[in-house]
């Protein structure tokens, strides 16, 4: 499964880092971002989402 990794950092000035880790679920993904979380943001990120990639080619499309 791939997964997208969002991290804010930056205290006041809040910054964003995104990124992709590949896991058989949402724990392994959580251990793949923690290891792929570049070192100079480690201080000052403050939140994590980790969430399920979609294909947006692959999502149904409803329409009227």
């Amino acid at each position: 499964m791939r997964f997208q990794v969002t991290v804010r950092y930056g205290g006041r000035r809040q910054r964003y880092h995104t990124y992709a880790v590949d896991a058989p679920d949402a724990g392994a993904a959580m251990e793949a971002a923690a290891r792929q979380l570049p070192a100079e943001i480690r201080p000052e990120a403050d939140l994590v989402e980790i969430r399920t990639l979609v294909d947006p080619d692959a999502r149904a499309y409803v329409g009227e």
